[in-house]
């Protein structure tokens, strides 16, 4: 990355914009709508497409890079891109590993489409390895979908929804169908999304009740459990990098918060600045001590998919732990940034108060704390006994 300049793509004019909108997208629970516009327009919904595709052709590594500034601006913008940048992210890993089958999502980010993220149900753990939505095979190489999603970002903005379902029908069956419908009659969209935090995203519940993915959509027919699939590989990998970039960019921005409130608040008993206080000054360290390890660690391993590293079996524990480290690392440092700032933070006006609240959604995203100890441990020593 040695020529790759952020503010190409995201200019700090664009930024404070966009953060200028992220606290009245947070108390009205509305969707980031001018965001969007002026990210399309500026070309970052197509950053990871080549440039024979009409992108730039960035790499994983960088698109990090550019999720943390998204995130530092507004979390709820930057994790609402994210659904839409892991398929773009998934298509070029698939394309780097010689096999085109997710071209058309290069092709239609550039054009303008928004791809979603329909892989969570309600109450399934097995996540990419199984799927209670039915997918059900037609004649024609079509399937339809019918089944409930969860946790859709982009919800009212969508062209283009990427999800799964289990084919039980088939000669081969069963079989995880990977494949992309478009927004129709069929697909039905609930406006039930009134959480704590990250509320800008959006990301509601989607009922599919037979929405047809056509069959130049189908993209991937696997069998269901643990598989070596590419396309599993190429999911995992992407969401949990780009997922650790944005609370890394949340981290970030708590953290130049707590400097800045360090500088500007002055001590009563004192006299002097909090700048000078040794307590809030160990705190601070603490913050920018367990901060700085992420960017290298996400930087390294991006890295290494954009280079088809070989890591084997502990491919999954290497990702799964990067999430989890970024997650409970950006909760600390928010928590140690609301300890500087003091009781201003605890108003829902406050941008530390909104950090606060959308840090929290972190422990919600795959892999969540058990299973990421479970994959490590797993890849340490070995697997459990029956």
């Amino acid at each position: 990355m040695t020529d790759f300049d952020p503010t190409v793509y995201l200019p700090d004019d664009l930024l404070e914009r966009i953060r200028s909108r992220a606290a009245v997208h947070d108390r009205d629970n509305t969707f980031p709508d001018a965001d969007l516009a002026e990210l399309t327009a500026a070309g970052y919904l197509a950053i990871l497409v080549p440039e024979d595709r009409g992108g730039p052709g960035l790499s994983l590594a960088e698109a990090s890079v550019l999720q943390q500034r998204l995130a530092g601006a507004a979390p709820a913008t930057a994790l609402a891109i994210n659904m839409h940048l892991v398929w773009t992210g998934v298509a070029k890993v698939l394309q780097d590993r010689g096999i085109d089958d997710l071209a058309f999502v290069q092709t239609g980010a550039a054009a303008g489409e928004v791809f979603a993220f329909g892989i969570s149900e309600a109450g399934n753990d097995l996540v990419l390895f199984g799927s209670d939505t039915d997918a059900a095979p037609r004649p024609d190489g079509s399937y339809a979908f019918t089944g409930t999603k969860i946790f859709t970002s982009l919800s009212p903005v969508w062209t283009q929804l990427g999800l799964h379902g289990l084919d039980t029908t088939s000669p081969d069956a069963p079989r995880m169908v990977y494949a992309f419908v478009p927004r129709t009659d069929e697909v039905v969209t609930r406006d039930d999304w009134d959480t704590v935090g990250m509320r800008g995203t959006q990301s509601r519940t989607t009922e599919l009740h037979g929405a047809i993915a056509p069959a130049d959509r189908v993209v991937r027919r696997i069998a269901p459990g643990p598989n070596p699939d590419p396309i599993v590989f190429g999911i995992f990998s992407v969401f949990e990098i780009l997922l650790a970039s944005v609370y890394t960019g949340i981290a970030r921005r708590a953290l130049d918060l707590a400097v800045e409130t360090a500088g500007k608040r002055t001590s009563k008993r004192t006299g002097k600045r909090y700048s000078q206080d040794p307590d809030i000054r160990w705190r601070i360290a603490e913050m920018a001590l367990a901060y700085d390890a992420l960017p290298p660690q996400l930087n390294a391993l991006a890295s290494d998919v954009d280079a088809r590293a070989d890591h084997g079996a502990r491919w999954f524990s290497l990702l799964s732990g990067i999430k989890h480290r970024a997650v409970t690392m950006a909760k600390d440092v928010v928590d140690q940034a609301v300890f500087v700032a003091g009781g201003s933070s605890y108003f829902a006006s406050s941008e530390l108060g909104r950090l606060y609240r959308d840090v929290l959604a972190g422990m919600f995203h795959p892999s969540d704390p058990e299973s990421a100890h479970s994959t490590v441990a797993s890849a340490w020593l070995g697997p459990l006994e029956s």
